[in-house]
């Protein structure tokens, strides 16, 4: 049960040059600007990734690591799980980015590497939507409930209704998408920084979510899929503890998250936590300052491996 919400492979991306995306600074209020050279702040970038990967390999996590070497001017590609994510039964989603520059992340050597490696029985690209002003980010935008086929969706013109739509009836999800507001009165900018679901659990800042009779009805439908709600206040989704990810390595579930996230939480929310899963926590200050975490550092891998002697 576990793997289908919590895969053991995941795919990451190394920049070498690494820096806030200034083209979407207008609606990610997590982002801010460096206070060390760009030189630097790529060095410190490259570092955290390094130590990330190091930590998920330590604990039989299985990483396929790419690099950036900056050659498509993509400040943002640390955060791949925005452009592509994978489905159990062979399913892979390309999807449209708002952001010209994050149009470039897109990488036909990943998704060749995923076929090579994995059993893929389609590509479905949404990312021709980018023309029509369409877009939908991935697993930022969509926070996915694979157990319970449940696509949580909060809205923003980088989850356009339309595509959610159409994913859902593709990859069957139920699609149910909530208007939120963040301490500031803005509109979250992308879903998973407000909530992470795991197998058995949830971490949400419920209040973010807009109009009681909705939040109500999100709440009750996570409560009906038998997750625990695990409740966030918008000091803590601010310094990114809903931006996890539940993996499993060597059959044990691990949370993951940044040490920034980790120190927020109450003993009480660490113990609720740990009482199903074991929290890995990694600083990744200098990536935090482009608005992410490390939830948007990891690309799922939800595919079946290939046998060696598959050809």
């Amino acid at each position: 049960m576990a793997l289908i919400q919590a895969p053991s492979a995941v795919v990451m991306i190394r920049p070498w040059t690494f820096m806030a995306n200034p083209e979407t600074v207008a609606d990610n209020h997590f982002q801010h600007k460096s206070s060390v050279s760009v030189h630097e702040t790529a060095l410190n970038a490259r570092s955290e990734v390094d130590a990330l990967v190091h930590l998920l390999k330590k604990h039989h996590i299985n990483v396929h690591l790419f690099d950036d070497f900056g050659e498509r001017n993509t400040p943002d590609s640390v955060f791949l799980n925005n452009w592509f994510s994978t489905h159990s039964g062979g399913h892979i989603a390309l999807y449209p980015m708002y952001s010209p520059s994050r149009r470039r992340e897109k990488r036909e050597d990943i998704i060749n590497m995923l076929k090579q490696k994995y059993r893929v029985k389609d590509v479905i690209d949404f990312s021709g939507l980018e023309w029509d002003n369409l877009f939908l980010e991935g697993t930022g935008a969509m926070v996915l409930d694979n157990i319970n086929r449940v696509a949580y969706s909060a809205k923003s013109f980088r989850a356009s209704e339309v595509i959610l739509e159409r994913f859902c009836t593709l990859f069957m999800y139920e699609p149910m998408a909530f208007d939120t507001q963040d301490s500031h009165g803005e509109a979250i900018y992308h879903t998973n920084v407000m909530m992470c679901i795991c197998s058995k659990l949830v971490l949400i800042c419920s209040k973010m979510i807009k109009g009681q009779n909705r939040r109500t009805a999100v709440l009750k439908r996570l409560t009906e899929s038998g997750l625990i709600i695990i409740e966030l206040t918008m000091q803590q989704v601010e310094n990114f503890a809903a931006n996890a990810i539940e993996l499993t390595g060597a059959g044990k579930s691990y949370l993951l998250m940044s040490a920034r996230a980790k120190s927020v939480l109450s003993a009480s929310q660490i113990k609720q936590i740990e009482g199903y899963s074991e929290i890995l926590s990694v600083a990744i200050p200098t990536i935090e300052l482009a608005g992410g975490s490390v939830r948007c550092m990891i690309a799922a891998v939800h595919l079946s491996p290939r046998e060696v002697f598959d050809e």
